[in-house]
C-alpha cells in the first residue's frame, strides 16, 4: 500500500517538474490511478486489520494490543475516501477511457517492462507469467465493457472491475519490488529482502487469483443486481 501511495506521489512531482510531454503523461497516469490509490488501500487495509485482530483471538479487540486501535483508525479510511462504488464508476466510466485510453496504454507498458525484467529471474518467472495473464484479462474485459452500449449495464458491477484492476496494479508493484529484492537476498539485509519476496509470493498465490472471479462477473455483465425489484426486499 505504501508503494501505491509512493508511486502516486512521484507522479504528482512529475506533473510539476517534468518537461511538458512527460508532465502530461504523468498527469494522465495519476488520474487513472487515483481511484485505485484512494479505494484499494481503504478497503483492503481494513481487511488486513481485521485479520490482525483475529490472530490475537479474544484479546484482539482489547487495549492490551494495539491492533484494535489500528482497526478503528483505518476503518475511517473508506468513509474519508467516499464510496468504493463511486470510485469504481469513475475508473470504469471515465478514467480508462480518457484520451482514447492513452493512460491505460502507458500503465500497461510500465507493467510489461517490469514483467520483462522478472521473467528472466528464476524465482520470479512464475509470478511474471501470472501477472501478464491477469493483466491481459483486465484489458480484454475493459474492451468488452467499452462495447456495451447501455451505460447502466456497463457500470452495474463497476466495483468488481475496480477490485480486479486494483489487484492487478498492486501485483505489478509487488513484482517490481521483488525484482529489486532478488539483488539483496545474499547481502547483510538478506532477511528483509527475503521477506519482500515471501510477501510477493503470497500475494500472487492468494490474492491475484481473485481477479478471475471478479472479471467472470463482467464478461458478460451479471444482471442479478439490475433485475432485482425493490419490493422483493421489503
Amino acid at each position: 500500500m505504501h508503494d501505491l501511495f509512493r508511486r502516486s506521489a512521484l507522479l504528482v512531482d512529475e506533473t510539476l517538474t517534468a518537461p511538458d510531454e512527460e508532465s502530461h503523461r504523468a498527469r494522465e497516469l495519476l488520474e487513472l490511478l487515483t481511484p485505485v490509490s484512494k479505494s484499494w488501500p481503504s478497503k483492503w487495509g481494513v481487511a488486513a486489520n481485521d485479520l490482525a485482530i483475529q490472530v490475537h483471538g479474544g484479546y484482539g479487540y482489547t487495549q492490551d494490543y494495539n491492533v484494535e486501535q489500528f482497526y478503528r483508525d483505518n476503518r475511517l479510511n473508506p468513509i474519508h475516501e467516499g464510496t468504493f462504488g463511486i470510485q469504481a464508476i469513475d475508473l470504469l466510466g471515465r478514467k480508462v477511457l480518457q484520451s482514447d485510453g492513452t493512460a491505460l496504454a502507458d500503465l500497461t507498458e510500465r507493467i510489461e517492462r517490469t514483467i520483462q525484467r522478472a521473467v528472466f529471474i528464476r524465482d520470479l518467472a512464475e509470478e511474471a507469467a501470472a501477472l501478464r495473464d491477469a493483466w491481459s484479462r483486465v484489458l480484454v474485459t475493459t474492451e468488452s465493457l467499452r462495447a456495451v452500449p447501455d451505460t447502466t449495464l456497463r457500470l452495474a458491477n463497476a466495483s468488481c472491475y475496480l477490485d480486479a484492476f486494483g489487484h492487478g496494479v498492486v501485483g505489478w508493484l509487488w513484482l517490481d519490488q521483488a525484482v529489486i529484492a532478488t539483488r539483496g537476498i545474499d547481502g547483510p539485509d538478506a532477511a528483509f529482502y527475503r521477506g519482500k519476496l515471501a510477501a510477493c509470493r503470497y500475494f500472487f498465490r492468494w490474492e491475484l487469483p481473485r481477479i478471475d472471479r471478479w472479471l467472470g462477473l463482467l464478461a458478460p455483465v451479471d444482471r442479478t443486481p439490475l433485475d432485482a425489484a425493490d419490493e422483493w426486499f421489503g
